[in-house]
């Protein structure tokens, strides 16, 4: 016998979540069918008002109005600019508690193999924000130490070679092949201590 329709349907959107299996997103399903009225209206609330959230027009990470919280924030060092893969990395380094620049999100990383080139991410506003605001002194190229997490940051201080702006790279307590999502506040600030020059 098989479940109503409406339940199957929820088991699919689940399933739809990366690594979400068949198990797992059945599972949600009844936690979602064992609660009551307020906290399904919650839920389809909190789902709805993600479609709020925008891309921030200076660094590509998560917004609701217009700049992100980090841009618009004047307490901030306007000076340095760390670039991450993702808006999940952002996060990830404020955790750590020790990190007060600016940011840049790529959105993605140059990847040949996939046909992802420097065109298909957020690269050319990092460039823009670089030669329209002399102030900025460091980049610090913190994307992931995979091959397209190398690959990127490489073309990216090629790129800077010939501005006057220092740029440094992740290193020690991060292995080659982590994801910056999955490391804990020590082994990035270890990793963010011991930048180096590019």
């Amino acid at each position: 016998m098989e479940y109503p329709t409406s339940f199957l349907n929820l088991i699919e959107a689940f399933r739809k979540l990366p690594g979400v299996g068949a198990k797992s997103a059945e599972r949600m399903a009844f936690d979602v069918l064992s609660m009551d009225e307020e906290k399904i209206n919650n839920f389809k609330e909190a789902i709805d008002s993600i479609k709020n959230i925008k891309k921030c027009p200076v660094c590509g990470g998560l917004s609701e109005n217009g700049l992100c919280n980090i841009c618009s924030d004047i307490q901030r060092e306007h000076k340095i600019i760390c670039v991450v893969n993702g808006p999940k990395d952002v996060y990830s380094f404020e955790r750590m508690k020790e990190y007060n620049g600016l940011y840049h999100v790529l959105n993605g990383l140059i990847n040949p193999s996939k046909g992802i080139g420097y065109e298909n991410i957020n690269l050319q506003s990092l460039l823009d924000r670089i030669d329209n605001d002399k102030e900025i002194e460091e980049i610090i190229l913190a994307t992931d130490l995979t091959m397209e997490g190398e690959i990127t940051a490489m073309y990216i201080s090629k790129l800077l070679e010939k501005k006057n702006i220092e740029v440094t790279r992740l290193a020690h307590g991060l292995p080659m092949g982590a994801q910056l999502d999955y490391a804990d506040e020590m082994t990035l600030f270890k990793a963010f201590s011991n930048r180096k020059k590019v």
